[in-house]
This record gives structure tokens, C-alpha cells and sequence, in this order.
């Protein structure tokens, strides 16, 4: 038995898919399911991705775990992400693919980068333990968004893993959203605008801010670009319509 995805857009032939990730529990073997507040939580990054990525021939999907917790070893939630991914492999050949994932799904999404499917990741308020590797990043492209109110991910780890993927070769931003908590209702449409045009340019659907663009260049153990701010609407350019990843 895997997770399951719901995929709200799925052309036949894609050129792209951008799987989103639900958040769950420390320890819980308890089935996820469909009405849980995490998985509920995600509609919304669905439906703004589903928008953002419109008539590009991309998959959008939710994938929903086996069980609620991430159960320390076992790490089911980011071996439901590798089965996902090898699924849609099997199924599409060798698309990219985005990673979209918001607390533990943040962690299923960047344990699981290191899949030859996946070219990118955007974690909202990620749960990154110090002790989880950041090796599988290299070559891929993160950008990590982080409330500054939230007590139940820590913030700081977020950067710190940020930090240590850069140094093992990700191209990588961490985004600071002022004022939000780990749930993401403070400013919801600013999450759910910048999840979804992040995932875009990712993709090569539109360009990223030049913040994000100038701290994504950056190498090594460079510090810059760790703690920006969220990109006003100003800020984004414009999508390439008809344009998308070869």
C-alpha cells in the first residue's frame, strides 16, 4: 500500500507535474485521511497552482499518505513521495517535476529531491530536523518559505538546512512571511500567490523575483538570501504564456 494522489488537473501527455504535500504528525500510524485538517489545508495551494500553471500541460496533484505521522526511521510520508514519483515516471517518462509541501509534507519533499523526477522544491514552513540530510538537494533548486510567528516548525532550522543545502550544491532562497503562524491562515493568499508562482518558475513558467533570482545564484557558503522577504505583487513578472519546460 502507497499514498494516493487526487490529481485536479492531469493532461494526457504532460509536460510538467507539481505534486502538493500535507503536513501530518510526528508519530501516528493512523490512517491519513481525506477530511484531516492537513490534507483540507492544501485545497487551496491545488487550486492556486492548478490557476498559476493553466494551459502549460502540467499535472497538478494532491498526494494523500498512508498514515498521518512520519514515524522516526521509517520516514513512511517521504517513501509515499518516492513511490508517487516513481509512478508518475513510470507513467510520463521523465518529466519534471515540482515538489509543493507544507510541514512534515516540507520534509517528505526534500528527503524525497533527491528522485531524478524532481528539478524543484517549495517548502512552507518545513519541518527540518538538523540531523536530516541535504546531500539529494544538489543539483536541484529550493526555495523555502517560513512564517516568523510559528511555534511548531522552527524557522531558523529552515535556514539552517537552507544554508547547508547551498553548501552541498542546491540553488536556494528562504523566504521570510512576517506576521504568519505555522497554520498559513495569517496572509493565506500570499502563501497560496507565492506557492504557486514559485512552482511556475521552477518550472520555467515565469521568472523569479530578483531577490529570489540573486539569492538563488548564489554558492557555497554564501549566507545571502536566507531571510528575504515575501515578494510584493509587484515584484513577480509576468507568466510566458505558452511557454513551458522541454
Amino acid at each position: 500500500m502507497t499514498g494516493a494522489v487526487t490529481w485536479r488537473v492531469r493532461p494526457a501527455e504532460p509536460r510538467a507535474v507539481v505534486l502538493v504535500l500535507h503536513g501530518g504528525q510526528v508519530e501516528s500510524t493512523a490512517p491519513a485521511r481525506a477530511w484531516h485538517l492537513a490534507v483540507v489545508r492544501m485545497h487551496g495551494f491545488v487550486r492556486s497552482v492548478a490557476r498559476e500553471t493553466a494551459g502549460n500541460e502540467v499535472a497538478v496533484g494532491l498526494l494523500r499518505y498512508r498514515y498521518r505521522g512520519w514515524n522516526g526511521d521509517r520516514a513512511h510520508a517521504a517513501a509515499d513521495v518516492r513511490a508517487a514519483l516513481d509512478a508518475v515516471a513510470a507513467a510520463h517518462g521523465p518529466v519534471p517535476v515540482v515538489l509543493v509541501g507544507h510541514s512534515m509534507g516540507g520534509r517528505a519533499a526534500l528527503r524525497a529531491a533527491g528522485h531524478p523526477s524532481v528539478t524543484g522544491v517549495v517548502a512552507l514552513a518545513p519541518w527540518c530536523p538538523p540531523e536530516d540530510p541535504c546531500e539529494q538537494l544538489a543539483g536541484r533548486r529550493l526555495v523555502a518559505l517560513h512564517g516568523d510567528r510559528d511555534r511548531v516548525t522552527d524557522p531558523a532550522q529552515t535556514r539552517s538546512l537552507a544554508a547547508r543545502a547551498r553548501a552541498a550544491g542546491a540553488s536556494v532562497a528562504a523566504i521570510e512571511v512576517t506576521g504568519a503562524s505555522h497554520g498559513m491562515l495569517q496572509r493565506s493568499a500570499d502563501w497560496h500567490r507565492a506557492a504557486a508562482r514559485l512552482a511556475a518558475a521552477l518550472l520555467d513558467l515565469r521568472e523569479l523575483p530578483e531577490p529570489v533570482a540573486r539569492a538563488m545564484a548564489l554558492g557555497g557558503a554564501d549566507p545571502g538570501g536566507l531571510r528575504l522577504p515575501l515578494p510584493t505583487f509587484e515584484q513577480w513578472p509576468p507568466i510566458r504564456a505558452g511557454v513551458g519546460p522541454e
